[in-house]
C-alpha cells in the first residue's frame, strides 16, 4: 500500500525542488548593486510624491463590484449556450428573461450614476 504513494511523493519533491533550485541559482548569478535610484518606487516615469497607501473613492470599489457581479452573471450564459438545442423554446424564453433582468439592472445602475468615475 505505501508503495502506491511513492510517485506522489516523488512528484511533490520535484515540485518543491525546481522552484527552490531556480531561486538559489538566480540569487548566485544576478548582480547585486543596489542604489538609491534603483530602490525608489517607479510610477510611469514620475517621481512619487505621496504615500502609496492613499485613499480611493468609494466609486472605484462600486464600479469594481458591479463589474464582478455582471461578469459572474454573464458566465451563466455559457451552460445555456452549450445546451441551447436541448432546451429549445423553453430555454430561449428563460435566457430571454434572464438577459432582460440583467439589462434592466445595468440601465438602472447607469441612470443612478454608479458607472461614473469622477
Amino acid at each position: 500500500m505505501p508503495a502506491n504513494y511513492v510517485p506522489i511523493f516523488l512528484f511533490m519533491a520535484v515540485a518543491f525542488a525546481i522552484p527552490a533550485v531556480t531561486l538559489v541559482i538566480a540569487k548566485l548569478v544576478r548582480p547585486e548593486n543596489p542604489e538609491k535610484v534603483k530602490l525608489m518606487p517607479y510610477e510611469c516615469g514620475i517621481d512619487p510624491v505621496d504615500n502609496a497607501r492613499g485613499r480611493y473613492t468609494v466609486r472605484f470599489y462600486i464600479v469594481a463590484i458591479l463589474f464582478v457581479v455582471f461578469d459572474v452573471e454573464t458566465i451563466f450564459l455559457f451552460p445555456w449556450a452549450v445546451q441551447a438545442k436541448a432546451l429549445a423554446l423553453f430555454g430561449l424564453l428563460e435566457i430571454g428573461i434572464f438577459l432582460g433582468i440583467l439589462v434592466v439592472g445595468f440601465i438602472w445602475i447607469w441612470r443612478k450614476g454608479a458607472l461614473e468615475w469622477v
